[in-house]
């Protein structure tokens, strides 16, 4: 299993980053602009909150883009996180299937 140097990217690193700070945009701004909680664009952020159907939806239509982006970049992130949390166990857990058994 392949081994990484750094932790696993959250889609909130990619969403403050590449998007909040360039384009000069608050959380606060954002999240009254989609029509969420303030709080959830943090915790996003923050990386303590995934990025669902409806928050990729919404960040989809206020930056013009794809909302499957969106949950591209969350579906990477959880694959990363429990690959690390899996290690080798699936090597040694999970017999591949095979018709000559």
């Amino acid at each position: 299993m392949n081994t990484r140097d750094f932790p696993p990217i959250h889609p909130g690193e990619i969403l403050l980053a590449e998007f909040l700070q360039p384009m000069g945009i608050t959380q606060y701004r954002l999240a009254k602009d989609i029509g969420v909680t303030p709080r959830r664009i943090n915790e996003i952020v923050h990386g303590r909150r995934a990025v669902t159907a409806d928050t990729a939806l919404r960040l989809g239509r206020f930056f013009g883009m794809e909302a499957q982006f969106w949950l591209n970049l969350q579906n990477n992130y959880d694959m990363e996180v429990a690959l690390e949390a899996l290690q080798g166990r699936l090597e040694t857990e999970v017999r591949p299937f095979s018709r000559a058994a």
